[in-house]
């Protein structure tokens, strides 16, 4: 690459040209950063702290808070540099970095929410085996796997990324380095690449995907055998929270993938690209936090904890 590429530096485009514009948005993209980080990591301390949350699925929430912090910080805090200096280039290992992590923590939270997701079918369809098969060294090692399956799944693709020759231009049209933009830069047939990026892409979105869909159809399946209106109304709200994440993080993704025909194309991809590096982050805590009883109590619990440590500093 060292002898062919003559590419040192991207220019990113952005979101905008307009600099009235560009203001406006850096100041929300902050405040939104800002609330993603607070969030996830509120969603992180309850859990940690709270012994009613010591439970497999908050384990696993907790890992995905994690990721979360790390998608949206691999993006955000170079758009808002961008924005706020108005220097819009990336150095060549700036960039391959960015779309790396982009990929490696995209791709974990798309294996932790099918685990999630596992989890959640083993606890209402097999309750009496669940406290033997999800214990926490199980819950540990499929953390370990979800994390170990990403990197071996992003690592094909990413070692022939960094073979490609970049011979100018240099200007992407998005705010942030995605291989798809990238690979219309080079200069040599890119054909395998894309490739095995759609057979990687394919099985990291939907193959999770369908592991989510089957075991919330068994879930559905289960929940309508139960007789009383009530137990079926508080089994489904357990795994309510996780189906709107689910939703939502997979709705953003495969809407990337539809490209409608026109000029408006590449505005089009940066809106639900937008969505999904920011928007996504952000409402997973919310989400959480608003229609979950056992983190609403926990986090009930943990504020009257911490009002009474501040009066007795007082």
């Amino acid at each position: 690459m060292a002898n062919s590429t003559t590419v040192r530096e991207f220019i990113l485009l952005g979101l905008t040209n307009n600099h009235q514009l560009t203001v406006g948005l850096f100041l929300i993209l902050l405040g939104i950063y800002l609330l993603t980080l607070i969030g996830n990591m509120l969603i992180i301390m309850i859990t940690l702290a709270n012994a009613q949350l010591y439970t497999p699925m908050y384990f696993f929430l907790r890992y995905v808070a994690w990721v979360e912090i790390g998608y949206v910080s691999t993006i955000v805090p170079k758009t808002l540099a961008n924005m706020a200096t108005g220097n819009k280039s990336i150095s060549l290992a700036g960039c391959f970095t960015q779309m790396f992590f982009y990929f490696f923590f995209g791709t974990t939270e798309f294996l932790l929410l099918a685990t999630m997701s596992v989890d959640r079918y083993i606890a209402i369809c097999n309750p009496l085996h669940y406290p033997t098969i999800m214990n926490e060294q199980i819950c540990s090692l499929l953390v370990l796997c979800c994390c170990a399956g990403s990197l071996s799944l992003i690592l094909v693709p990413s070692i022939l990324f960094l073979q490609i020759p970049f011979c100018g231009p240099n200007i992407v049209n998005h705010f942030f380095c995605d291989n798809g933009f990238l690979i219309k830069l080079s200069c040599v047939d890119t054909g395998l690449l894309e490739l095995v990026n759609f057979l990687i892409s394919t099985l990291a979105l939907f193959g999770t995907l369908i592991i989510s869909i089957v075991s919330y159809i068994k879930i559905i399946c289960t929940i309508l055998r139960i007789p009383s209106t009530t137990g079926r109304k508080k089994t489904f709200s357990t795994c309510a929270s996780h189906m709107s994440v689910v939703s939502i993080t997979y709705g953003s993704c495969i809407f990337i993938y539809i490209r409608p025909e026109g000029s408006s194309q590449l505005e089009f991809n940066k809106i639900m690209a937008l969505l999904n590096t920011v928007m996504a982050p952000l409402l997973i805590p919310f989400i959480y936090c608003l229609r979950n009883k056992q983190v609403q109590d926990a986090l009930g619990t943990e504020l009257r904890r911490w009002v009474v440590f501040c009066k007795k500093l007082r």
